[in-house]
């Protein structure tokens, strides 16, 4: 893998870069959409692809891992071919899924003991286990395995913590350089940033990853109930210590406003279910704002979903046809809901990348601010 910083913004840590990788180009900032199980929830890939504009999209591996499993998955020739997706994946390593299982998960030195959310069986990940199944999965990027702690995690807790994510960092590259790609193509392994709220923990963090002269770094533990502020806080101590050549990857964040301030401190790729999963709800992002499409005052507009929008669903379809199928529970109000989003998140850090390349990045990004943030 191969990452090129093409032009940094005058007024900010902003910047433009590409990334190469063995199947294909990814100009950053760029937004991953989230396909948990090797599929962006209700949206073809080659739309995805076509109308999203979307150059890389991630896959889950615990889910992955549960179903279909890894022999599954092998005997497909990797999640690519499974999948029929041909561009860049990456996979994330199942950290925060078994954090987000915390009734029925147990950690210990050796990695996590956890039940299936799917049929109560007990399992088992460790930084070997999951590095050898993220090599079966096929990713071009993987995440290293560690523990994400809540956001108002006691200090204690956040520091016992860390030192444990450390201690597996080392277990999960001593695993990547034991062992080879499957198929023919290069993964990346990406450690992850962790240090809760806690401005030494992270830089700790961030100072001890350098070590392992990574292909990339992620920035994990963030946007799970800390204040947004902090969270802005967290990643300006981390970048400030990360390679300037490498991409940093902000996981799992989140709002078109919370993309543009990551993209200000010098974040380079972002993902986030937020975009589908609203969708599905009836919540659009748009330029100018956010549409609650369910709301009875869409009812009678005959205007197209978003004029300004790329997807052939922005024109095709009006806000009121698409409130009828909010309302009536049909699924292609999330197919249109979802693929309109997912094409505006994409859209919003391409517009993001211009601006840089462009010198003017700062006051764009503010004026968007202003707009994303309205409710229409």
């Amino acid at each position: 893998m191969k990452f090129t910083l093409q032009h940094k913004d005058p007024a900010s840590r902003a910047r433009a870069g590409e990334i190469i990788t063995d199947h294909g180009k990814i100009l950053t900032p760029i937004f991953m959409p989230v396909g948990t199980a090797a599929t962006v929830k209700g949206i073809f890939h080659r739309d995805v692809r076509n109308e999203a504009h979307a150059q890389i999209i991630l896959a889950n591996t615990y889910h992955l891992y549960l179903r279909p499993g890894m022999e599954i998955i092998e005997r497909a020739g990797g999640v690519h071919r499974f999948s029929t997706w041909d561009g860049p994946m990456l996979t994330d390593s199942g950290g925060f899924q078994v954090f987000s299982l915390a009734d029925c998960r147990k950690l210990k030195e050796e990695g996590c003991h956890f039940r299936s959310h799917i049929d109560g069986s007990k399992h088992l990940f460790t930084p070997e286990s999951v590095i050898d199944t993220e090599r079966t999965i096929g990713a071009d990027i993987m995440m290293a395995f560690d523990e994400c702690p809540p956001g108002d995690a006691p200090r204690e807790y956040a520091a016992k913590s860390l030192a444990l994510t450390e201690r597996w960092l080392d277990r999960c590259f001593n695993r990547y350089h034991q062992t080879s790609p499957k198929y023919g193509h290069y993964q990346a392994l990406f450690p992850i940033v962790q240090g809760c709220t806690y401005p030494d923990l992270r830089a700790h963090a961030a100072e001890n990853v350098k070590q392992y002269d990574a292909d990339g770094y992620a920035i994990g533990g963030l946007a799970v109930g800390e204040p947004t502020e902090v969270m802005y806080e967290m990643i300006e101590v981390v970048n400030a210590i990360l390679p300037e050549d490498r991409p940093r990857y902000l996981m799992g964040v989140g709002t078109p406003v919370n993309i543009l301030e990551g993209i200000e401190q010098g974040v380079d790729m972002f993902d986030c279910v937020m975009p589908t999963r609203n969708g599905r709800n009836g919540q659009l992002f748009t330029a100018e704002g956010i549409i609650n499409i369910r709301n009875k005052k869409w009812e009678d507009d005959f205007s197209p979903i978003d004029p300004d929008g790329t997807a052939f669903v922005d024109t095709l379809y009006s806000k009121a046809y698409l409130h009828h199928l909010c309302v009536c529970g049909e699924m292609l109000a999330a197919q249109i809901a979802s693929l309109h989003n997912i094409a505006f998140y994409l859209r919003l850090v391409g517009k993001a990348r211009s601006h840089i390349l462009a010198g003017d990045f700062l006051p764009w990004k503010n004026a968007m601010v202003e707009k994303l943030t309205r409710r229409l």
